[in-house]
Formats: structure tokens, C-alpha cells, sequence
């Protein structure tokens, strides 16, 4: 047998970028300070936050990320928005912008006659940490070296409770927030329909936020999976669009194979519809061909027998009292479970 080797060292942010942040946020100028990676765990966003308060700094994340810790009792981080426009809004005015971890921001799809960056053009970029260097030293260095005090994490709104009525993203979000059980590893491949779910979940139980970091759809059903084979214990909530289930639909016969605790809600819009947005927010005016490839409602998938054919049990709810229903038998038996919800 051979030697196990050696996990590498994980390199340490010098100290010359440590004190070139403190002079920047020191400065009194808007700054905004980018997290990605391992920044966005649970001790490390305690220890920006610190830095934000002391500072005035703004904390923000890339719209895509591969692990949140978020949940009540942690601090919460807004994402760069998605719509171009709303991210140029939201950045207006930044001086300077301190990676960590992160490139800097972009928005997610060009569009004619627009920059591509939502911070303004005269804005300094600083690094403060690469990808691939110790992030959680680098911001309690950061932190120690400003004398930055210990903060506490704002205090959890209560529930609402669950939603009722129509389905909508807000109240799907509203329901999430009511009965996500404690530390469950949520899958996010809502897409167009889950715009409110991120923002709508800040005081849900403690739980780990995974989700797509690139351009391409598919990988919630495979990365729901891993993460079940991963964390044995822990519920797998699945958050997934419909067409882009559907590139990756055979993971459901490795849950019923695996008997995966994983929950899956598919969320049946039955369209392309973040690609419809795209086309009319780059000006395009698609004939019926270019539309009929965008819509995959002709004839409409049936997830629960899609489902069933895997070998997963499913149901399907029109309504948030039927979701809440589903929802939480589904978390509490063994298994995977699929609910398919009508949008």
C-alpha cells in the first residue's frame, strides 16, 4: 500500500495585502468588500461582518456561489442581483471593491450598449485574498488588524408561517422559511421562478445553500445527490426548474437505488422561461419557431410519472396548502420524494 499523502498547505494572505485593506476601508470611501469560497462559511462571515461594522463596508457575494452557511443564529450576505440594471443600481456610487476570494463583479449575461460591470468604471480593485489562499485568516487578520469588535447576528424575524393560496415565489419562500428542518442542505436550481427564495429564506432553520456556479442548467438533481451521498443525516431539499430537470432526470433513479433523503420540488413552469426574459432583454423579437423551442409544454411532462418511473414516489400540489402538505411528510419519512408544483 502506499503513503497517504499529505494534504498541501493552504496558502496565507501576506501582510502587505492585509494592511492595504485596512488603509482602504480606513479611508472613509464606499467600499464594498466581495466574498466568495470558503469567506461565505460560518466564522468567516462573522468575521466580515465585524470588519462591515467598524467600517461602513458593504459585504455582497457573486449571484452564483457553491456553499452558503445561512439560516438563524448566522449572518446573512446579499447576492449581486441579477438583473444588470438593479446591480448597476445597487453599486452606484462604490469607490472601491475588495476581493475576497471573488473575481470581481459581472453581470451574468452581456447586453448591447451596457457594461458588463455593475460597479462603477473609476472604481478601485484591491485583493485582499485569491481563491485558493486561507480566506477565513485573511478576513480575522483583517478584522484584528482595524480592532474591529465582536458583532451579533440581528435578531430572527418569526415565521410567518406557511403560505397559503396561489403559488408564488414569495410564498413558496414564506413556506420554505416555516418548515425547512435544521440544518438541511438546500439545492438551488430554481432559475427564473426562484428570484424571492434566496432573500425570502434569511430566517430559516441553520442550513447550507447550494447552488449552479457557472451558465450551464442541470446540475441540481446530480448535485442533490452528492451532497446526500456526502451528509448522511441531513435532509437534501432540492429546488429545481423543470427544463433544466430534465438534462439530469436519471439522478432520481440513484436516490430511489441509494434510498437518498433527499425531498425534490420540481417547479413545473413548464418553459424556458429565464431564455424568453434573455431574449427580450437583448431587444430580440422571436417568430413562433424560435418560441416553440422554448416551451416544453407541448405535451405537458408529468414529473409524478416520470418520478414513479425511477422508481421515486411522488404527488403534485396547484396550491400552497397542498406544497406545505407534501413538504412536510416528505421531510420526516426516509427516502427521496418528489413534488411536482405547478407554477
Amino acid at each position: 500500500m502506499g503513503v497517504p499523502l499529505a494534504p498541501l498547505p493552504v496558502p496565507k494572505v501576506s501582510p502587505d495585502a492585509i494592511q492595504q485593506a485596512a488603509r482602504v476601508l480606513r479611508s472613509g470611501q464606499p467600499t464594498l468588500i466581495v466574498l466568495a469560497g470558503t469567506a461565505l462559511r460560518e466564522a468567516p462571515l462573522a468575521d466580515a461582518h465585524r470588519i462591515a461594522a467598524a467600517t461602513d463596508a458593504r459585504l455582497i457575494t457573486p449571484m452564483s456561489n457553491a456553499r452558503v452557511s445561512r439560516g438563524r443564529g448566522r449572518f446573512n450576505v446579499d447576492r449581486v442581483p441579477y438583473s444588470g440594471d438593479v446591480a448597476r443600481d445597487k453599486l452606484a456610487g462604490i469607490r472601491n471593491i475588495i476581493l475576497v476570494g471573488a473575481p470581481p463583479p459581472v453581470t451574468f449575461f452581456a447586453y448591447p450598449g451596457k457594461s458588463p460591470r455593475p460597479y462603477p468604471e473609476d472604481a478601485e480593485i484591491h485583493v485582499l485574498a485569491r481563491p485558493e489562499q486561507d480566506l477565513a485568516e485573511a478576513l480575522a487578520r483583517l478584522a484584528d488588524e482595524l480592532g474591529a469588535p465582536m458583532v451579533s447576528v440581528p435578531a430572527s424575524v418569526a415565521s410567518r408561517g406557511i403560505a397559503k393560496g396561489a403559488v408564488t415565489s414569495e410564498a413558496v419562500a414564506q413556506t420554505l422559511t416555516a418548515l425547512l428542518p435544521e440544518q438541511a442542505i438546500v439545492v438551488e436550481e430554481s432559475v427564473s421562478f426562484g428570484r424571492a427564495f434566496y432573500p425570502g429564506t434569511v430566517h430559516a432553520a441553520p442550513h447550507d445553500w447550494l447552488q449552479l456556479t457557472g451558465g450551464a442548467i442541470g446540475d441540481g438533481l446530480p448535485l442533490a445527490t452528492g451532497a446526500a451521498v456526502a451528509a448522511p443525516g441531513r435532509r437534501v431539499v432540492a429546488l429545481q426548474a423543470d427544463g433544466s430537470g430534465m438534462y439530469t432526470l436519471q439522478s432520481l433513479w440513484t436516490m430511489a437505488r441509494e434510498k437518498l433523503d433527499v425531498t425534490v420540488v420540481i417547479l413545473a413552469n413548464r418553459k424556458y422561461a429565464i431564455l424568453l426574459g434573455e431574449l427580450a432583454g437583448v431587444g430580440a423579437n422571436p417568430g413562433k419557431t424560435a418560441l416553440d423551442m422554448l416551451d416544453i409544454g407541448n405535451p405537458d411532462l408529468d414529473w409524478v410519472q416520470l418520478a414513479n418511473g425511477m422508481g421515486v414516489e411522488a404527488a403534485r400540489a396547484e396550491d400552497m396548502e397542498r406544497f406545505a402538505e407534501l413538504f412536510s411528510m416528505a421531510n420526516v419519512r426516509r427516502g427521496p420524494f418528489v413534488i411536482e408544483l405547478v407554477i
